[in-house]
């Protein structure tokens, strides 16, 4: 068991069945949290739980929208240099590290990063695209939480959102990691061209093996950016859609069904706060319980933010607390959503500003 003390008492992780557990003070002193200085009157503020760590910018494919912009010759930190950003990670209270690029695979050392985690306390976790991942390859990941490979369909699917068709990649992978027994999910880009066929894609991705599906919304960031994000982003009528798309998956699937945060603003009107703080959807958590670290060492507060600190993203949002914006300052699901993804606001107008593809705020943006 690990435990970090919070004002509301403390997260606790635990590794038989693995997960993160918010715990009251009450329970935290029975487990011999020493909670004196976040118990006292000052809060202190969220700190990160996971941090997105970026082992390498080297990866053998060109996706077209790769938010890291990573290319077969990028660079890649030395093991030492990783280890010490561990050490940096757990002397700050963080649980998770999600080992991303690039591509991981394209490093030989990342058993001995995942066993270096788990010796500092770290839970390491692990994105692919599934380049290079054989069932030899597979066998020696066992030190990683999870591994999510990603998966936007069969064919033209897959095709449309990366530019390469490497779905049948993907499908070996899969079949690698469910066969060495490594726990294994899907990341699942959603576009304007691949909404129709989510449905089927996780159909897919259950019969390989999967135990989780994460949604992703299509960020601007590396070479997904300007003309390149505006055609792949998805229209108002499909983001109209996503409640409904969510309760069908959730109910059919079989599978567990996340989103990540920057799709809670898609969330509006079909769901209130309190149901969603219930099932652990939260809102951009940039620079909050989420922080990033990119392969020069820099600090930031999401992998999507291209700033070298959390301050200009985080504080300019936090500023809003107790004077949100129009038309976020009546909005029922503000305490989750907090105004929705900075990305996207920055890349789209000012990173103040609520996020722009928000339905309420398109709206209100409507009416004049």
């Amino acid at each position: 068991m690990r435990a970090r003390a919070e004002a509301f008492g403390a997260w606790v992780r635990v590794d038989d069945p693995p997960a993160l557990v918010a715990v009251d003070r009450a329970l935290a002193s029975r487990l011999g949290v020493d909670g004196a200085a976040a118990w006292g009157a000052e809060a202190p503020p969220p700190r990160p739980l996971e941090a997105h760590v970026a082992v390498t910018a080297r990866c053998p494919v060109a996706c077209t929208g790769c938010y890291q912009d990573a290319t077969p010759d990028g660079v890649a930190p030395s093991f030492d240099e990783l280890v010490a950003r561990f050490d940096a990670l757990a002397r700050e209270g963080v649980f998770v590290v999600a080992l991303g690029g690039g591509e991981p695979l394209s490093r030989d050392d990342l058993p001995a990063l995942a066993r270096a985690a788990r010796e500092r306390g770290l839970a390491p976790v692990m994105t692919t695209s599934g380049v290079g991942l054989t069932a030899a390859r597979a066998r020696t990941l066992t030190d990683f939480a999870q591994v999510n490979v990603s998966f936007d369909g069969d064919g033209d699917a897959y095709r449309a959102v990366r530019g390469f068709d490497g779905a049948a990649l993907a499908a070996r992978a899969m079949n690698a990691l469910h066969a060495a027994g490594v726990p294994f999910g899907v990341n699942l880009v959603l576009t304007r061209r691949t909404f129709g066929a989510v449905e089927g894609t996780v159909g897919r991705a259950r019969e390989l093996g999967a135990a989780e599906v994460q949604l992703l919304r299509f960020k601007p960031a590396g070479r997904g950016v300007g003309a390149v994000y505006l055609d792949a982003r998805l229209t108002q009528a499909q983001v109209a859609e996503i409640p409904a798309l969510l309760e069908r998956l959730v109910r059919a699937s079989g599978l567990r069904v996340r989103i990540d945060c920057s799709m809670v603003p898609f969330l509006c009107g079909r769901f209130d706060a309190a149901t969603l703080e219930a099932a652990g959807v939260l809102g951009c958590e940039a620079g909050r319980w989420l922080a990033s670290v990119d392969v020069l060492g820099r600090r930031g507060p999401c992998s999507f933010y291209r700033g070298e600190e959390p301050g200009p993203v985080a504080a300019r949002w936090a500023g809003h607390a107790s004077r949100p914006p129009r038309p976020c300052d009546d909005c029922a699901l503000l305490a989750v959503c907090r105004g929705g993804c900075r990305v996207v606001a920055e890349h789209l107008g000012d990173g103040g500003d609520p996020d722009p593809e928000c339905p309420r705020v398109v709206a209100w943006r409507a009416r004049g």
